[in-house]
């Protein structure tokens, strides 16, 4: 299987569990609350739904039909429509109630389906103005099951829902991991030889060899994406150079981004600095010629020392096709191999030792009491990051760096790995619970915002405003989908 259908099979199964927890997080409360819930869908189903189903009264496949969201008459309402409805008496008047009202509380008044257009989903709510813009149903009276005859609190968690699913999915995910696998990484301080970095980061003052230490006062502990980012958005970082001295290095405002440009051409902030270990020679090479062994720790090429791999790599391509000599350590004791061949593309023929097995590694076990509290550690750490990473998409370097459904399937690995596959979704759902909230019309943070202005006013905003409101928010969030997902095109076909 391609390493390109393995990263497309790994983001939708990704974006649809994300999706379903979502949309089941807006469900859930409506269902507590006692709001009729019309559909439920997985993806968008414009004009086309691979399958709907309505317990109790059918299941179609392929069904046709408009219906982005859009209300549908549910079967039961047609036929009584057609026959006949049942006289309710509701204390002293007389009520006419058609029959299907007494069971929308019910999960079986719900049709649930799967879309076609992979880009979402939707819980469509009775009585709420929504992406299905069914304006004409908010122009009846409002019914007692309707979104918008709950009180303000009530709706208010409705409209929360889906963010609280999404960012407690990230923590269940987290805890998950660290309980099946627990934790094993190096310490920064473990690791002897330091970092490697990219050139931005020799061009803000990092060194080759420099060991991380705080960033922006916060300690950093290990090669992680929290801390990781943590040097990326921070002002000022402290590391230790030459095993001796601490340095503070003043970081430029768009390091960011300058440091996303070199990862664009293959650099990657920073790397942990691999000493040129063998583990093992390949055959009718130049290492096999000079008789090298497993834990032979290789130090210099033509007595250019090379405490690196990437210094080690670069003086051999400069000696392409050359013989070399090299000096090496041996069980304490250092020896010399001379008239070593480097072939015609810079290799000797070695296999490089994994870090894990050069530097002292912690590992870390949890057990279930102890993993919950990690995961939510790790997804608070991971909310805060994000966070403050967001107010950077708001500068022009910030909206170059805007990626669509290419950049995020890019994150996965191109071979399956169950641990890295749930590390990313998990991720993935702390970002779409960050943009959910954002004060946009549309999104849920938009009408968590209305409804806020409305709980300190008292006053319900105007259908009219709604509509409209809505209107606006789904042109900026097409805008905004265009241009991220230009953005990657341009990227993949011009850079």
């Amino acid at each position: 299987m391609s390493a390109t259908l393995i990263k497309t099979l790994e983001f939708f199964l990704s974006l649809g569990l994300l999706v379903m927890i979502h949309e089941f997080g807006h469900y859930f409360f409506a269902r507590v609350f006692g709001v009729w819930v019309e559909k439920f869908y997985m993806f968008f189903n414009p004009w086309l739904s691979i399958v709907k189903w309505k317990p109790g009264k059918y299941v179609k496949w392929f069904s046709h039909g408009n219906e982005m969201g859009a209300m549908e008459t549910p079967v039961e309402t047609k036929e009584i429509a057609a026959s006949k409805t049942k006289e309710v008496a509701a204390s002293k008047t007389k009520e006419v109630v058609p029959v299907d009202e007494e069971n929308k509380r019910s999960w079986r008044a719900t049709e649930y389906g799967i879309g076609w257009l992979p880009l979402g989903g939707y819980c469509s709510i009775a009585g709420m103005i929504d992406e299905s813009m069914n304006t004409e149903a908010m122009k009846q009276p409002a019914k007692p099951y309707e979104f918008r005859s709950k009180p303000a609190w009530q709706r208010l968690l409705i409209m929360l829902g889906g963010v609280l699913f999404n960012f407690l999915l990230a923590m269940v995910i987290y805890s998950g991991i660290v309980y099946a696998v627990g934790e094993q990484y190096i310490n920064f301080t473990d690791a002897t030889e330091g970092m490697e970095f990219c050139d931005s980061a020799h061009k803000a003052g990092f060194k080759d060899g420099d060991i991380p230490l705080t960033a922006d006062g916060k300690a950093l502990s290990y090669f992680n994406s929290e801390d990781l980012n943590a040097m990326l958005i921070a002002r000022e970082v402290t590391v230790l150079r030459n095993h001796k001295d601490t340095i503070t290095i003043a970081l430029p405002k768009d390091f960011i981004f300058q440091a996303n440009h070199d990862a664009e051409d293959g650099q990657a902030f920073m790397a942990y600095r691999l000493p040129v270990v063998v583990s093992q020679t390949q055959p009718r090479m130049g290492a096999e010629k000079a008789a090298l062994q497993t834990g032979d720790h290789l130090l210099a090429v033509n007595g250019v020392s090379t405490p690196s791999y990437t210094e080690f790599t670069a003086e051999l391509l400069k000696n392409k096709g050359k013989n070399v000599t090299l000096l090496y350590e041996r069980d304490g004791k250092r020896l010399t191999a001379t008239d070593v061949p480097i072939d015609k593309d810079g290799k000797l023929g070695i296999m490089l030792t994994e870090p894990t097995k050069i530097y002292h590694t912690t590992v870390k076990s949890y057990n279930i009491l102890q993993s919950i509290p990690r995961g939510i550690e790790m997804g608070w750490g991971k909310l805060v990051t994000y966070v403050k990473q967001l107010k950077l998409i708001f500068t022009p370097q910030g909206a170059q760096s805007l990626g669509g459904f290419g950049t995020i399937g890019s994150i996965f690995p191109p071979t399956w790995n169950w641990v890295d596959f749930w590390n990313i979704t998990a991720f993935i759902s702390v970002i779409l619970a960050v943009m959910n909230i954002l004060p946009i019309p549309a999104l849920d943070g938009g009408h968590v915002l209305f409804l806020l202005v409305e709980m300190i006013t008292r006053r319900q905003p105007s259908l009219k405003f709604l509509e409209r409101a809505q209107t606006v928010g789904m042109a900026l969030l097409i805008a905004l989908l265009l241009f991220a997902n230009g953005n990657d095109i341009y990227r993949f076909f011009f850079k």
